[in-house]
């Protein structure tokens, strides 16, 4: 059976949980000989199925901030059950009709969970409006790295990683 703590643990970059995990800006305890650390999701995944937990220590708990404003987590998959295709994870404040923080992760297009700095970036103190948008997507389109597999070829990723994550950030920005 699988656990929040195994799906963040394994480094998956198929898996919805550490992109997720990255947007809502959680931590991980792992403990090993050495002792106990903590290590921020946005700093765990390294490269497909590797982290930085090492061979001898285990995740032990998984630490999330309390969320605040709208958040969304959009997900395009070719059937239940399915890793993504693309997925986004979004968390927006809003204050007096404009945004005052973004936190965007994406999954599933690189090969570790793509937190993107710039395309949160790209909404804060805008009213989210359409060139917002489109500069929050133009900046993940800069940071992820898709490669073509049985979801498709490199241009039909990207392009879906455009439309989910759009629909993400109206989404949370509507509940923000």
């Amino acid at each position: 059976m699988g656990t929040v703590g195994g799906n963040v643990a394994n480094g998956d970059p198929g898996n919805d949980m550490p992109g997720l995990m990255q947007c809502l800006d959680a931590s991980f305890t792992v403990v090993g000989p050495e002792g106990t650390r903590e290590v921020p999701a946005r700093e765990f995944y390294e490269a497909a199925y590797m982290t930085a937990r090492e061979d001898d220590e285990v995740l032990t708990h998984v630490t999330i901030p309390r969320p605040s404003g709208g958040y969304a987590y959009e997900k395009q998959k070719r059937k239940i059950g399915d890793y993504a295709t693309a997925a986004a994870a979004v968390q927006i404040v809003k204050k007096g009709g404009s945004c005052a923080s973004a936190a965007i992760s994406m999954t599933n297009l690189s090969d570790t969970p793509i937190f993107s700095d710039a395309a949160g970036g790209a909404l804060v103190g805008t009213p989210v409006d359409d060139a917002a948008l489109t500069a929050a997507v133009a900046a993940m389109l800069g940071d992820i790295d898709p490669t073509e597999d049985n979801r498709g070829p490199v241009a039909f990723k990207n392009h879906v990683a455009g439309v989910i994550l759009r629909r993400a950030i109206e989404r949370a920005w509507s509940r923000a």
